[in-house]
């Protein structure tokens, strides 16, 4: 048993006023007595401007909010999970990572994991989405097994692609990290069902904090986000729900759900080898 705080954010795209407002979150939620504090995907910066991208983003080494929210969780002893960062890379092609940290109660970094999937949709004439022109995707998927349980690292539009979570729930996972920054459009339709999914096929908890509401962006269009938060039992309940407002929910998790839903549907050892036809 341990709890897990969850933040939802609406990020802009000046990453040391982000750090400010995410700095305050995760103090309230380890008062609220979480042992781990989770935040959305790219809680540094939100922006659909790539100069702008450019020039306020930093190398791992350099960035700063990854430095402060270290030294955060040291301060507090807590586990963190940084949903994810866009930061510079030393890629050839210039484009940046996006890249998911579970950082230790001793400050250090414990597991990081890049968002092997990419957001490349058109959803309509006006809302048109391209992340691999920016990112660089991942190449490996990441368990990172801690005091509270064994976590499989996952990012956002992970989330549409089943094989992986059950590969990670096969190998080991407990929990699923799915930190996002959904879309209004996708997120109204898809997001509540895709994690409940995710969680019953594999009989895992799910711990998915979100961006919410519009983003300011300097010299571009903002764009907006879902939010709602959640927490998934291994049984497909929502156990939380953070709707559309920024702040803080804690949640008290049971790793037994886990071992008693696969227990009760033992599907992941029920793989058959098969072939298809036309």
């Amino acid at each position: 048993m341990f709890t897990a705080g969850l933040i939802t954010l609406n990020s802009g795209d000046d990453p040391d006023e982000n750090l400010r407002v995410i700095l305050g979150y995760v103090r309230k939620a380890a008062q609220q007595g979480a042992q781990i504090v989770c935040t959305p995907e790219v809680s540094n910066c939100v922006s659909t401007s790539r100069k702008h991208q450019q020039k306020v983003l930093q190398t791992q080494d350099k960035d700063t909010t990854l430095k402060s929210l270290q030294e955060e969780a040291l301060t507090l002893g807590i586990w963190l999970l940084i949903g994810s960062l866009a930061l510079k890379s030393n890629s050839a092609d210039g484009r940046f990572v996006n890249r998911s940290f579970l950082i230790a109660p001793d400050g250090s970094i414990h597991a990081c994991y890049d968002k092997i999937h990419m957001f490349d949709v058109t959803l309509g004439a006006d809302e048109v989405y391209k992340e691999s022109d920016g990112y660089r995707p991942g190449d490996d998927a990441v368990i990172a097994d801690t005091a509270l349980g064994a976590f499989g690292m996952t990012v956002c539009y992970d989330l549409r692609f089943p094989t992986l979570y059950r590969k990670l729930a096969q190998a080991g996972a407990q929990i699923f990290t799915i930190p996002a920054a959904f879309s209004q459009t996708t997120g109204a339709a898809h997001w509540e069902v895709l994690l409940r999914a995710r969680a019953i096929e594999t009989g895992s908890i799910v711990i998915a904090p979100a961006q919410t509401g519009l983003h300011t962006s300097k010299g571009s269009k903002g764009r907006s986000t879902y939010g709602h938060s959640m927490v998934i039992s291994p049984w497909g309940e929502i156990l939380y729900d953070g709707e559309q407002s920024c702040g803080v929910g804690v949640v008290e998790i049971d790793l037994e759900d886990v071992e008693k839903a696969r227990k009760a549907i033992p599907s992941l050892q029920h793989d058959r080898a098969f072939e298809v036809r036309k």
